[in-house]
């Protein structure tokens, strides 16, 4: 009885650690000690991807509908004409009182990002050809010191009497809009405020991106049909040759991408090598060379061999684990060579053909330099129109929605891939 007894209460005390706590106790507060220091150990790196990557495209993403050039530059009118019915077709005087006196204080406003200058750009992304209208009333707004404030406006411009105008300054005076998707979807508003086509002589952002999208995917194939028998041949040779050939693979990662695609400029123009041993050789006339730089040619030429190490390091990581004694078994089996390629090899390597093409389309798709230096007007990819606005027209707002809708674009076919390979089906290595 007393062993019985003995035995039940050790069962039912609790577990103890060497320093009295106990066990259950103990365990979770280690774990808990060693959740934190991991946690401290991945925090520099998860600051980085914070600051270098996730704040960057959630400012692209905020600004691509945010825009609040029309609210800093005439706060007043910007808070009058949110009520406004768009369907009088010309707001009340009182409305258009608010409107010259805003004006009439912009224009002496020099403040950064407040001026009537940057409320006539802003408009005219939606009305070509509106920045005179706003530049011209401006200059006379001061002096339109009683009513009627709109027949005041006519006189100086008689495009005021048009409704749209009225309804384009109560889309641009708020500040979150959907005007730079529309527009870099090629669409507009109309006069009546439904949503349209742009005009055909307009209509160039949608036809530069399936351009970009069909050149991303000729440039994966093209690196796929030279990368796979090249890491074919670097993973059957002996290590020593494979070892001299991989460095040639290698090489153009040791050399600047400006001077690798200043080379190409130099083979490939008119002039160039390329042309010249096909006149010498009198495959082609002297009259008849041919045009392979500032066009699509350059581009995928450049491309192609810029990033095709891409896709040969992943193809020869993954064949170099294929034994080779699957190939001898299959053709000991009485297979030929071509079907043991097809039905024991080429599977095996279809991880290292998913990760390498993956990585080599998304590439391409975003790519910028190469482009801009080699395509000349046909070459030019969606990337190059990003930049032109972020740089040049200082238009941040479409090249934001560009580089959105580039973004859904890529996420879109990883996961299409997803779906078709599956992403734990990827191998780099």
């Amino acid at each position: 009885m007393t062993d019985a007894t003995l035995s039940t209460t050790g069962a039912a005390a609790p577990l103890l650690a060497a320093d009295g706590t106990p066990l259950k106790e103990k365990l979770a507060r280690t774990t808990r000690r060693m959740k934190m220091r991991a946690l401290l150990l991945t925090l520099p790196l998860v600051l980085f991807l914070i600051l270098s990557f996730v704040l960057p495209i959630g400012q692209m993403l905020y600004r691509s509908f945010n825009n609040p050039t029309g609210s800093n530059v005439m706060p007043n009118f910007a808070q009058a004409i949110k009520n406004w019915d768009a369907n009088q077709g010309i707001p009340s005087d009182d409305l258009v009182e608010i409107f010259v006196k805003d004006m009439a204080s912009a224009k002496k406003n020099r403040e950064v990002g407040k001026t009537i200058g940057n409320l006539a750009t802003r408009v005219n992304y939606e009305i070509p050809g509106s920045r005179s209208l706003f530049t011209k009333t401006a200059r006379r707004a001061g002096k339109i010191t009683e009513g009627p404030y709109f027949e005041a406006l006519v006189k100086i411009d008689k495009r005021w009497d048009n409704p749209n105008v009225w309804r384009t300054l109560q889309r641009v005076t708020n500040d979150f809009t959907l005007s730079f998707y529309l527009a870099a979807t090629d669409r507009k508003y109309d006069s009546s405020g439904a949503i349209i086509m742009a005009d055909e002589l307009y209509q160039i952002y949608l036809p530069i991106l399936w351009k970009t999208i069909w050149l991303s995917a000729l440039i994966t194939f093209l690196c796929f049909i030279i990368a796979y028998p090249v890491s074919y041949l670097l993973s059957t040779l002996p290590l020593a040759t494979s070892n001299l050939l991989m460095i040639l693979v290698l090489l153009p990662f040791w050399t600047s991408l400006l001077v690798r695609t200043s080379a190409w400029i130099a083979m490939l123009q008119k002039s160039g090598i390329i042309n010249n041993v096909l006149v010498y050789l009198d495959i082609i006339a002297d009259e008849s060379r041919i045009q392979m730089i500032y066009n699509i040619t350059g581009t995928v030429v450049a491309m192609v061999h810029i990033l095709l190490p891409f896709l040969i390091l992943p193809l020869y990581s993954v064949m170099k684990t294929i034994p080779p004694s699957f190939m001898r078994a299959a053709r000991s089996m009485g297979a030929s060579n071509t079907y043991a390629f097809t039905r024991v090899y080429f599977p095996q390597t279809i991880p290292g053909i998913a990760a390498g093409t993956l990585l080599v389309f998304i590439l391409a798709i975003g790519y910028y330099i190469t482009p801009a230096l080699v395509g000349g007007s046909d070459g030019l990819l969606i990337s190059n129109l990003i930049a032109d606005h972020i740089k040049k027209t200082l238009n941040w707002s479409l090249g934001a929605a560009l580089g959105t809708i580039l973004l859904v674009v890529v996420l879109l076919f990883y996961w299409i891939y997803n779906k078709l390979v599956g992403v734990d089906n990827l191998k780099f290595g």
